[in-house]
């Protein structure tokens, strides 16, 4: 597992925020496309079939296909950094931290403008603590 010091993973935080800005905007675009066909499905039930423009509903299918594949890949592309998506709804990244014996995880929520917190790896959010001196003086040893 990768780990990062709270620097490192402070100077990834711009190119972490467009790859969520990526996700999270998908992610509702996704929703807002699912409720739309599960609106559309319904009226065709309940009226017992209907006509359907399917140029219109290819192309809305298109769409939702693309912005999935989209947000895939924004994750995928975190992930590959070595940063966990926890939440794509609240914009939720924690970054393994090696502090003394222990991984400690530092917390970034989509807009806050830099890490200011950390957990245990089985807190997780609820149990957010201010980042300390320990988490801003650690350092990793030179290999």
């Amino acid at each position: 597992m990768k780990t990062f010091t709270l620097e490192e993973a402070e100077s990834l935080l711009p190119i972490l925020e467009s790859l969520l800005r990526t996700s999270i905007e998908g992610k509702k675009k996704i929703e807002s496309l699912e409720e739309a066909f599960a609106e559309l499905k319904s009226r065709i039930f309940l009226a017992g079939g209907m006509t359907v423009n399917v140029v219109e509903a290819s192309r809305q299918r298109a769409i939702y296909d693309k912005t999935v594949q989209q947000v895939r890949d924004a994750v995928a592309e975190i992930h590959s950094i070595g940063v966990q998506v926890k939440d794509l709804d609240i914009g939720l990244l924690d970054f393994p931290c090696q502090l003394e014996n222990e991984v400690v995880l530092l917390c970034w929520k989509y807009g806050e403008l830099g890490i200011t917190h950390y957990h245990g790896v089985d807190e997780g959010f609820a149990g957010r603590k201010p980042i300390d001196e320990r988490i801003t003086k650690n350092r990793k040893d030179p290999q």
